[in-house]
């Protein structure tokens, strides 16, 4: 009795991740050895096996998805990308507020590469964001925040006068605050005509996420809606594109400041 292809697919590590090696062409045997670091001996078996329930043929040492082996792994290869990037630190994931993000991008959010969680002790907190700008060729900042960096007044007139342009986005109880201590310090920067302010008119159920060419910058909340120290930190074209659109999402909602 033949198994069910759920169990062909999901009860071997090695048979699900023949299928994958083989999503985007045709391999040779060896290329599968070596990518998954086994024996000939050891993936033979599994082979026969996804040969034997269609999903699988081959050819003098060479194996390629069948036409139902194709409609399979199209399906579990997103599933694969999504389960490895939460693995990343599934309880930070479990434990933080995602559901600001609209479900388009949440589908997408394992096209993000090159990620880790960051847990900064007290006395580094406010270094991440330091780094996060130091030596490096930006040409523009993006920011959806609920919160301003205590050293702002400094890093910000730095940046400008580096010709960064900032496009920022605040909540309502941001901009209050910025209008009541610090307005003299915005009216500089929206002087430079490189300052872009919003203010995003609906909740924001986050601390912070920045972007520019080369890194996104994420601060949740948690589910208890409490803040911690913890950040995400991507990098990589697909990670800054994933950016761009989620700070897209909140600038559609969002009304430009020009005066303070």
């Amino acid at each position: 009795m033949k198994k069910t292809l759920l169990d062909v697919v999901f009860a071997s590590g090695k048979r699900k991740d023949v299928l994958l090696s083989l999503h985007d062409a045709p391999k040779d045997m060896e290329v599968i050895l070596d990518r998954l670091k086994t024996t000939r001996q050891a993936l033979l078996p599994q082979v026969r096996i996804l040969e034997e329930h269609h999903l699988v043929t081959g050819s003098a040492d060479t194996y390629e998805l069948t036409t139902i082996g194709k409609l399979i792994v199209d399906r579990i290869a997103p599933l694969v990308e999504m389960a490895e990037f939460l693995d990343i630190d599934v309880d930070y994931w479990g434990t933080h507020n995602l559901d600001f993000i609209p479900a388009p991008l949440l589908n997408k959010m394992s096209e993000m590469k090159s990620c880790e969680i960051i847990y900064p002790s007290p006395q580094d907190l406010f270094d991440v964001h330091n780094n996060f700008y130091k030596d490096k060729n930006i040409k523009a900042i993006y920011k959806v925040t609920n919160f301003l960096y205590p050293n702002y007044a400094t890093m910000f007139p730095e940046l400008l006068k580096s010709n960064v342009i900032f496009n920022y986005i605040v909540s309502e109880d941001l901009l209050k605050k910025i209008k009541k201590d610090h307005r003299e310090n915005f009216k500089d920067f929206l002087a430079t005509n490189q300052f872009n302010l919003s203010v995003y008119k609906k909740k924001m159920d986050f601390m912070f996420f920045t972007f520019d060419e080369h890194h996104i910058l994420i601060s949740l909340f948690r589910n208890n809606e409490y803040f911690d120290n913890k950040y995400i930190l991507c990098s990589g074209p697909n990670s800054i594109r994933w950016g761009k659109e989620l700070f897209d999402h909140f600038l559609k909602d969002s009304v430009p400041v020009t005066e303070i």
